[in-house]
């Protein structure tokens, strides 16, 4: 291990430990270094990797401090990533959401509001809609169900998922046949599903869902 990585690993320590809680102040960096016995421009550089991933909060002028730590603002720096790498892992993306997705429709069908599955009809478009308007709403239908799981991590993580799948998406209402219906479809079911209050018919549509495009991209790849 590193002497950066050592000290990464001992703020984090003094994170989990409840030493420095969320929104705290980071000690003076000539103290905090003495006190992890690194040097400062070791600490700096492991104050630097954790701000990166929104652990610590670097205010010019002010401090450091450690960060709200919420789901979603971890989560972002992930999203990020992921966008420098969608050609490449766009499989691996869905894969992720094919283990996770069918999970939160299930515990959607399980905890949605009728007010919730009403706005969820809402966004089951006509054959007619443009690509890109279908793909908003296939993005905003599958943030609803994950945020009706009543899981903000699972929810926050899920949403961080789906922007780097977004190009394939496009990419798939553009070049397959009958990809508008297919969709529409697939979405009714989801939701008639979710209104029924069947968690595992709601999971399985999910897992086919999902599936179903992960198979096509592997035929378009091919």
């Amino acid at each position: 291990m590193s002497v950066t990585d050592d000290a990464i690993a001992k703020i984090k320590a003094m994170i989990i430990s409840g030493d420095l809680e969320p929104g705290a102040r980071l000690p003076r960096e000539a103290d905090l270094a003495a006190q992890l016995g690194v040097s400062r421009n070791s600490l700096r550089e492991a104050v630097r990797a954790l701000s990166l991933v929104r652990i610590l909060d670097v205010r010019q002028g002010d401090g450091t401090y450690v960060a709200s730590l919420e789901p979603k603002s971890l989560l972002d720096a992930m999203s990020f990533l992921l966008e420098f790498h969608q050609d490449n892992s766009v499989l691996d993306v869905l894969g992720i959401r094919r283990i996770l997705e069918p999970a939160a429709t299930a515990l959607a069908a399980q905890s949605m509001t009728e007010e919730g599955v009403a706005h969820l009809r809402t966004l089951v478009v006509p054959e007619t809609t443009s690509v890109t308007e279908l793909v908003a709403l296939d993005l905003e239908f599958h943030a609803a169900i994950a945020a009706a799981s009543g899981n903000k991590v699972l929810a926050s993580l899920l949403d961080s998922l789906s922007l780097p799948t977004t190009r394939a998406r496009i990419w798939r209402g553009m070049t397959e046949e009958r990809a508008f219906e297919r969709t529409v479809a697939e979405h009714r079911g989801i939701c008639d599903a979710i209104a029924a209050r069947d968690p595992e018919l709601a999971q399985a549509r999910a897992l086919a869902h999902v599936a179903g495009v992960m198979e096509w991209l592997r035929r378009a790849a091919g």
